[in-house]
């Protein structure tokens, strides 16, 4: 079914839905709670760590996309669930990819934190 609406009625209606996903994120998801306290708190330092804009691109964005994937992570936990409480090896699998995701993202955003402020400190 396609949709009814268009332009900026739609722009509206997504802004309104993705702010909604970001409100029951933060309600529900204490993962998500933390990961985005610890970006509130590493942004103001990537505008001393980043020696130019790409330097600061890197370490904001490395950040957000932790967001972005425990945002994505949450999201196949709770389909996941709604299917039922039962455990199915599929569900497990599907679970613990979206967690071995959330990993990699850490760990990218780790890397790039840690390989800048070290050029910052010592380079």
């Amino acid at each position: 079914m396609k949709s009814r609406h268009t332009g900026l009625t739609h722009l509206k209606h997504s802004a309104r839905y993705s702010l909604k996903g970001l409100k029951a994120a933060w309600r529900n998801e204490e993962a998500f709670r933390q990961e985005l306290i610890l970006c509130a708190l590493l942004l103001p330092f990537a505008w001393w760590i980043g020696e130019s804009h790409i330097e600061w691109l890197l370490l904001v964005g490395s950040i957000l996309i932790v967001l972005m994937v425990e945002l994505l992570n949450s999201a196949v936990e709770c389909a996941i669930d709604r299917i039922g409480p039962e455990f199915h090896e599929l569900s497990g699998r599907a679970k613990d990819m979206g967690s071995a995701a959330v990993m990699l993202g850490l760990i990218f955003a780790g890397l790039t934190w840690g390989t800048l402020l070290y050029d910052k400190l010592f380079g």
